[in-house]
């Protein structure tokens, strides 16, 4: 029996997603097929010879360009099943079983999809079986106490395209190293109020063990891997587990650097990290600042506030690691001033080529779910769901900083070559302020930090 693994989008990197139940299907003796679609086009046959297709939808993004996909897929081959899993796969039930997906489980999907591919196999599954009924399954909703704990498997990347076809590493010396990627961790422990992991982890996370997380590395090294992105949510969610694998992974591959994505208070907490990571190749920290306005800071739940950033920051630089900070420039609560606060900041910290373009742009998402519509004043805001963006809309109540925020991303989007320093200086002179102040030392032909070539975060 033959089984399809699909994935529309991760990050311009090889899919974990993937990888990581294709080896858990090809055990049981299963026939597996991984198609990343945002490197290669779905073909027919593929279709065809599965009796199981399953989506991966790790964010809301891949979410988005699965659905023509599901429908392209129910056309080609109708006794199919269908399964999705990911993420946004138990945050988009309703609109997944609309559209013909019977199967819906969560992140931790590897056992139940091989045991769903048993149940196929044996033919002995009702039409309507509900994968939560199999072992290790997940029904959807905030409810982490069902989310299974896996002792996980070597992800077997064998049938993904090559490493070296996915997002590269930008040097400051105009060359590029090819990326790999892999989790040491699943899931998060806060409970941001605007992350999209919170409805289904709500503050749980699950530890890769190091063999395997190792062993991943090594497979995407011999394969011409110079660089390394791990993509938990939060690398210092296992301070310990973090350190034994930075260690090991230096210790086995000197040449090779990496980078992770910390929480500006695990930064503080856990500073005595930070060397480190410098010493262990560590090339950069990405953290979700998301806003420099303590009063948003406060309503995202984020547990840190503007000076703990600039604290953060300042340990950072003093351990000889680059902070890419990433932002949510534009919420409800987001002023014109505030925009401007944030770009002045920005300068003056020197962040200018440490933030990519998109990020000057990027609105709040509130998707189904979110902690968000906790809050009077969103609940207030939003209109009805649209089931074409995934997202509940809302306006801000100053029309002048949604018209703003559109004008943002029509320059960042005009020319994708365009310097970080030139769409910084476009963005001031769309915010009011003074373009030839804030552009002084800014444009660079150059980056002067490493960055990765395909900066999408949703």
């Amino acid at each position: 029996m033959s089984v399809l693994l699909l994935s529309t989008y991760d990050l311009g990197r090889q899919p974990f997603g993937l990888a990581s139940p294709a080896a858990w299907l090809k055990r049981a003796g299963f026939d597996v097929l991984t198609r990343d679609l945002s490197r290669d086009k779905l073909q027919d046959d593929d279709v065809r010879g599965a009796a199981l297709v399953a989506f991966y939808l790790p964010m809301h993004t891949a979410t988005r360009l699965a659905l023509p996909v599901i429908d392209r897929v129910r056309q080609i081959n109708p006794t199919a099943r269908l399964a999705a899993y990911g993420l946004y796969a138990p945050l988009s039930e309703g609109l997944l079983r609309a559209r013909g997906v019977t199967e819906v489980l969560g992140p931790e999907a590897e056992a139940a999809l091989a045991e769903l591919a048993l149940i196929l196999r044996r033919d002995t599954a009702p039409a309507a079986h509900r994968p939560s009924s199999v072992e290790g399954g997940f029904a959807a909703g905030p409810a982490s106490t069902q989310l299974p704990r896996l002792t996980f498997l070597v992800p077997d990347r064998s049938g993904l395209p090559h490493v070296g076809r996915y997002a590269s590493l930008q040097m400051p010396d105009g060359s590029h190293r090819v990326v790999g990627a892999t989790d040491a961790t699943r899931g998060c422990k806060h409970r941001c109020r605007h992350c999209p992991i919170v409805p289904i982890y709500d503050g749980h996370f699950r530890v890769v063990s190091s063999d395997v997380v190792l062993a991943d590395i090594e497979q995407q090294a011999a394969a011409g891997a110079e660089h390394i992105t791990f993509g938990d949510p939060d690398f210092f969610n296992g301070p310990a587990h973090a350190r034994r694998i930075v260690e090991a992974l230096h210790a086995r591959h000197p040449s090779l650097t990496y980078d992770v994505t910390v929480k500006i208070e695990h930064l503080l907490k856990h500073d005595g990290l930070l060397p480190v990571l410098a010493r262990t190749g560590c090339l950069f920290v990405t953290s979700a600042v998301e806003s420099l306005d303590d009063e948003v800071l406060g309503k995202l739940q984020k547990g840190h506030t503007r000076a703990d950033f600039l604290e953060a920051l300042r340990l950072c630089r003093a351990a000889g690691v680059s902070l890419v900070p990433t932002f949510v420039a534009f919420t409800p609560w987001t002023t014109l001033d505030s925009y401007r606060d944030l770009l002045a900041a920005v300068h003056a910290l020197d962040l200018v080529e440490h933030v990519s373009p998109v990020q000057w742009g990027l609105r709040l998402l509130i998707t189904e779910g979110s902690r968000l519509l906790e809050l009077e004043d969103i609940r207030r805001r939003v209109e009805s769901f649209d089931s074409q963006t995934l997202t509940y809309p809302w306006r801000h109540e100053d029309p002048r900083v949604d018209a703003l925020q559109a004008g943002i991303v029509r320059a960042v989007g005009v020319k994708l070559t365009r310097s970080r320093g030139e769409v910084f200086a476009a963005a001031c002179e769309l915010a009011g302020l003074n373009r030839a102040q804030f552009a002084q030392g800014a444009v660079r032909d150059r980056a002067t930090i490493p960055y990765l070539n395909e900066p999408w975060y949703c």
